[in-house]
């Protein structure tokens, strides 16, 4: 039978995986950046304000999936948690990031994705998204994702996880104004890339002078 996980599991396992991944130097998280880490107004979609004794109780019951674990310090009293998110669903890296935007901002297009999951792994297409995303919908025993339908007025299908089976599907509140918002952050995206090409190009200016000095 397959493991399905609630809203709150699903948010406390997404930022575990998040964090480990963004901010290594942080992690484990104790049982307070945890709980922040869950009721971020930034990268989360819906916004939630999960207490600790919320928080708590979804990462007892992760415990007894196999999928988080209380790590204790010598050093310290404060107890620290961690994830086997990846090593429980025999995931790679690049699996692990694209679950992990479907887990933390509700279904998504491709292109969503690959903007969104850039602080995890860096695709160099949205080809090689779709290919992911179609490699977790094909999975014979226990699919961790799924194409919805195109909505009315949309361009794109969305992509969601199946962490909590397809009755617990739900697109984001905002779904219907996310063009605006998404559109900015290709910006963003578009202009961090333009820049890091200004760069390069400049070490190449710099490189290939100094080449041409040596035959002066």
């Amino acid at each position: 039978m397959k493991m399905l996980l609630n809203d709150v599991e699903i948010r406390v396992l997404g930022s575990l995986v998040e964090k480990e991944i963004t901010t290594p130097e942080y992690y484990p998280l104790s049982l307070n950046s945890l709980v922040t880490a869950c009721n971020q107004k930034s990268n989360r979609e819906p916004v939630v304000l999960y207490d600790e004794a919320t928080v708590t109780a979804a990462l007892d019951t992760l415990r007894e999936k196999n999928l988080a674990i209380v790590v204790k310090n010598r050093d310290s009293r404060v107890l620290k948690y961690d994830n086997y998110f990846a090593d429980g669903y025999g995931l790679s890296a690049e699996e692990s990031a694209v679950m992990n935007v479907l887990m933390l901002r509700g279904p998504q297009t491709i292109g969503e994705i690959r903007i969104r999951a850039e602080r995890m792994h860096d695709f160099s297409s949205l080809e090689e998204v779709e290919s992911i995303l179609d490699g977790l919908a094909d999975r014979e025993d226990d699919p961790l994702a799924m194409k919805l339908p195109r909505q009315m007025g949309h361009k794109e299908c969305r992509y969601a996880h199946l962490l909590a089976g397809e009755e617990g599907i739900r697109l984001p509140e905002n779904a219907g104004q996310a063009g605006g918002a998404i559109d900015g952050e290709r910006i963003n995206y578009l202009e961090q890339q333009i820049e890091c090409l200004r760069q390069d190009l400049d070490d190449l200016k710099s490189h290939f002078a100094e080449f041409c000095k040596q035959f002066e």
